[in-house]
């Protein structure tokens, strides 16, 4: 037997290339994102501009170059959280959908009967008691004069400030790094 045999972290060249090849596939999904996405995204610095760069060619043989490239700088990355967020892109997420669900139950709840509305406070307590009940008011009318859901979606995003989601992975935002310094 040979040395490496016995080591427990030895992976064999065929698994590296495998591990390889599908970190070149999530590079390939993360080009098909918009320029926006990726910006919100936690990338490192190289791997953004390289996804962007990808996104500016037009030749055939400089676009799988480049695709080579991210898949090389994607080996310097924890994948999990990409994909995570590929996940909760695409609606494959069950925690974010059953976050989702939640989301829509609460509102339900708030919408059929104005007893919910202490519950809803006593769970969130940090909910403006005014504003949740403005909106439902203004949700329930929207509803009778068959107006436009205006209400009852500010009314969902209310409820989705106050319930975090689940496993969604970090977005850096710049401007809250400048808050924060």
């Amino acid at each position: 037997m040979t040395d490496h045999q016995n080591d427990d972290d030895f992976v064999s060249k065929s698994q590296r290339k495998r591990d390889m090849d599908a970190l070149q596939d999530l590079g390939s999904e993360l080009v098909e994102l918009s320029k926006d996405t990726l910006k919100k995204m936690a990338l490192p610095e190289d791997l953004l501009s390289a996804l962007l760069e990808y996104k500016r060619l037009t030749a055939h043989g400089a676009i799988r170059r480049q695709l080579q490239y991210i898949g090389k700088l994607m080996r310097n990355v924890d994948p999990e959280p990409i994909q995570q967020y590929l996940q909760i892109l695409k609606g494959e997420s069950s925690e974010h959908i059953a976050w989702q669900k939640l989301l829509e139950r609460w509102r339900d709840k708030l919408m059929a009967d104005d007893a919910n509305q202490p519950l809803f406070l006593q769970s969130f307590p940090e909910a403006d008691p005014k504003q949740l009940h403005s909106l439902v008011r203004q949700s329930r009318k929207e509803k009778l004069d068959n107006k436009p859901p205006k209400a009852f979606r500010q009314l969902y995003q209310l409820i989705k400030e106050q319930i975090p989601e689940p496993g969604k992975p970090r977005i850096w935002n710049k401007d809250e790094e400048e808050d924060e310094a």
